[in-house]
């Protein structure tokens, strides 16, 4: 079963939508509803459900400030509302729907879906992730597993140029130009990486192997392979001098 919690200071849309999805999911259980932002804060830290029911306006804290004070984030999240203005915005909180109410049954019945298929991707990641973890040779490029919306990625770190602190997100800049935006701190993602990586920046964490000059005059700066500049802290200048040299 996928749980499902639903989140709307109005009552009736509480109530019309858990009868939809009651109807018309039987592979949805949803294990819990809150008109209060507070309480479900709370119970999506504890319950860790798979995907959530978001209403956006609501008076005590919006949906975007309630996504900013969670700890647990990884579930599929669908933005419920009666405007259209918030699109961009659920879009950066890598929402995988957008619902404007009243809510259209067709339309649900399609998020569900897209919520089926992300949860079934996301077990067969687990799976890869363990057969990869379990038979990479040591002498092998170490492999990250980056937690996206809907899907994961295993990318070798060495295809990774920097990483970049957005907030509670990092984005992570790839050797291909690809970029990939996590809901992970810049510094837990630190403490994955390999020595091949040092923190030059409070905001940047880079691959010392890309590094093609160490600028040090009216400012300090990397210029890296493909020609992106880096700015280093004055703190970690001698630091990473040293490991430059080493």
């Amino acid at each position: 079963m996928i749980k499902a919690i639903i989140i709307d200071d109005e009552f009736n849309a509480i109530k019309n939508l858990k009868w939809e999805i009651e109807n018309f999911c039987d592979d949805i259980d949803v294990c819990d509803t809150f008109t209060n932002p507070l309480e479900a804060i709370s119970a999506i830290n504890y319950l860790k459900p798979d995907c959530v029911f978001l209403d956006i306006e609501m008076p005590e804290m919006d949906g975007f400030q309630l996504l900013n004070q969670l700890t647990f984030r990884d579930f599929d999240l669908i933005i419920t509302t009666a405007y259209d203005n918030y699109a961009i915005k659920a879009f950066k909180e890598h929402a995988i729907d957008y619902l404007l109410k009243p809510i259209d049954s067709e339309d649900l019945l399609q998020t569900i879906d897209r919520v089926r298929k992300n949860q079934k991707q996301n077990s067969l990641g687990d799976e890869v992730k363990k057969i990869i973890e379990s038979f990479t040779p040591d002498n092998q490029p170490k492999r990250l597993a980056l937690q996206l919306v809907g899907k994961t990625i295993y990318v070798n770190m060495d295809d990774i140029l920097y990483c970049k602190a957005d907030s509670n997100y990092t984005e992570v800049h790839l050797i291909n130009d690809q970029k990939e935006m996590l809901s992970k701190k810049l510094k837990d993602l630190e403490a994955q990486t390999s020595k091949s990586f040092f923190r030059v920046h409070n905001s940047y964490l880079v691959n010392i192997n890309y590094i093609k000059e160490f600028v040090k005059n009216e400012g300090l700066y990397l210029v890296l392979e493909n020609g992106n500049t880096i700015p280093v802290s004055r703190s970690k200048k001698t630091e990473l001098q040293q490991l430059l040299n080493s």
